[in-house]
């Protein structure tokens, strides 16, 4: 194999591979070697055809595979050699002209990682914001739940129904005079003003009384779920078994009994853990968005290109679905397209994190266990179905983009965790407002233009954090805060994430150099 080097420029690296036909025709014949004793031809025994007539049958589609597995062997071969450290999958095309028999020649691009010096972790210094849960917030907390658990009672037989009220009722549903399936029911709970029945039902039912009877007339919507029903006319006859109005639900040892508690005690023990728990992921974000700030403001490298781009389109893709479900759609969209510049250096600045993230995590010795690597993998394959999770699995644990991109998102939480550990970090008592404040101010300041060098100050604070993980290639990541209702606010959100690192390619893309010749095809 020869390989000579055409582009050296930055982070971008090119190369011309040259693979001799008799290294291909050698593998060719060993291929033929391999295969011919389960070749079956009539006039032969098993085993037995010549090697000459396997090549004339076969020769065309172990030719493809002896080509395709070379180019790959040849691009890992050659990112051995040249020890690079590709950004992304290398980009590889077989010259115009090749022909069975003849030297392979290969056009090999790739962009490689930036060398980036491990960055000293001493000498972090955050604030930390915590939440002590008041008595005030347990009460309403509690009465959110009860809320929910509401009960009603019996009213008097001269009380009407009004919104609110849960009525118990019988009906019977026709079309076209005739019943139809799902549309009877007996002892069938409705509480007005729910929604829970199609348009029109509940609000016919307003002023209704205990043991009257009533005829309602409704349309079945266009896109009901039943296409035989949608948009057709339909009468109901429903007989008021008992209106019932909401009973009070007090919280006391009883109601904490009726959710399967020992006792109010244990209920409140639980819901303040939950109120802990949602300030802790709060905490998180503020004192996430104050590291990452402080690693971005004082280190400036180049980045990939690509790897940029890629980012980018990410973002915006999302960006347009979002905009695109906006009350105003035209506006949202004309909205973040004046600032795609801004998004273009959020791109920029979430690839920069991803790769120092990354690279902290490994100098310090961050690594995802086998068994948290298998975690991972049984608790994705439960978003597919039962007869699809085997094989999802097996898939994940031979491709190592797929397993990259599970591992990424913990990977990303290690790192921060650890940098964490090292800061000296100073706590503050504040109020559930003014941490949200907190973290609002930190998403609506400026962010700084990059700089040319390292920086030596603490730049200003920039926007939201990352849904991206710094893991070796690269992989989404929801961030701790829930997303903007409206596009256009996602620039502040965006710009806070870290995008991942792009791992060098275990294989390289032989079917996309083989693609463009006949030969090489499978």
């Amino acid at each position: 194999m020869q390989i000579v080097e055409t582009t050296n420029e930055g982070l971008k690296r090119a190369y011309t591979v040259t693979i001799p036909a008799k290294d291909i025709d050698a593998r060719i014949d060993a291929e033929v070697k391999k295969v011919a004793p389960q070749v079956r031809m009539p006039g032969f025994r098993p085993g037995k055809v010549p090697a000459n007539l396997v090549r004339k049958m076969h020769g065309e589609a172990l030719h493809a595979d002896v080509l395709n597995n070379t180019v790959r062997e040849s691009v890992d071969g050659l990112l051995k050699d040249k020890k690079l450290r590709p950004a992304l999958q290398p980009k590889v095309e077989m010259t115009d002209g090749y022909e069975q028999g003849k030297d392979a020649e290969l056009k090999v691009e790739v962009e490689v990682l930036p060398d980036i010096e491990a960055p000293a972790v001493d000498g972090l210094k955050l604030e930390k914001l915590t939440v002590p849960v008041d008595e005030k917030e347990l009460d309403e907390a509690l009465a959110k739940i009860a809320e929910g658990q509401q009960s009603y009672k019996n009213a008097a037989k001269s009380k009407k129904a009004a919104e609110g009220d849960q009525l118990i009722i019988d009906f019977v549903g026709r079309v076209d005079g005739e019943e139809f399936e799902g549309g009877k029911a007996e002892g069938a709970p409705l509480v007005i003003g729910s929604g829970q029945f199609i348009p029109g039902f509940e609000d016919q039912l307003t002023g209704v009384k205990t043991g009257e009877e009533k005829t309602i007339k409704v349309t079945f919507p266009e896109d009901y779920q039943a296409e035989h029903l949608a948009g057709k006319d339909a009468e109901f006859d429903v007989t008021v078994q008992q209106v019932k109005v909401p009973a009070e639900t007090k919280v006391d040892e009883d109601f904490a009994k009726s959710l399967g508690l020992d006792s109010l005690d244990k209920l409140k023990e639980l819901v303040r853990g939950q109120i802990e728990q949602e300030s802790a992921g709060l905490t998180r974000t503020q004192m996430k968005r104050q590291l990452l700030d402080t690693l971005a403001s004082n280190h400036d490298f180049d980045v990939p290109p690509t790897m940029v781009e890629a980012e980018f389109e990410q973002i915006w893709q999302q960006l347009q679905q979002e905009a695109a479900k906006d009350e105003k759609p035209e506006e949202a969209l004309k909205e973040i397209e004046a600032e795609k510049d801004d998004y273009k250096r959020i791109a920029e600045r979430r690839v920069r994190l991803g790769l120092l993230l990354s690279e902290i995590g490994q100098a310090n010795g961050v690594e995802i266990s086998n068994q948290e690597m298998q975690m991972l993998i049984q608790q994705a394959a439960q978003q597919y179905r039962p007869e699809d999770r085997d094989r999802f699995v097996e898939y994940v644990r031979k491709e190592p983009m797929a397993q990259a991109q599970l591992r990424a998102p913990l990977y990303e939480d290690k790192v921060v965790d650890f940098l964490f550990d090292k800061a000296d970090v100073t706590e503050r008592e504040v109020t559930r407002e003014e941490l949200e404040a907190a973290i609002e101010a930190e998403e609506a300041a400026p962010a700084p233009a990059k700089k040319k060098g390292p920086a030596k100050k603490k730049a200003p604070a920039k926007k939201t954090e990352a849904k991206k993980a710094p893991a070796k290639k690269a992989a989404a990541k929801k961030d701790d805060k829930p997303a903007a209702k409206k596009a256009p606010a996602k620039k502040a959100e965006a710009e806070k994430k870290p995008a991942a690192k792009k791992a060098p390619a275990k294989k390289a893309p032989a079917k996309k150099a083989a693609a463009k010749k006949p030969a090489a095809k499978k």
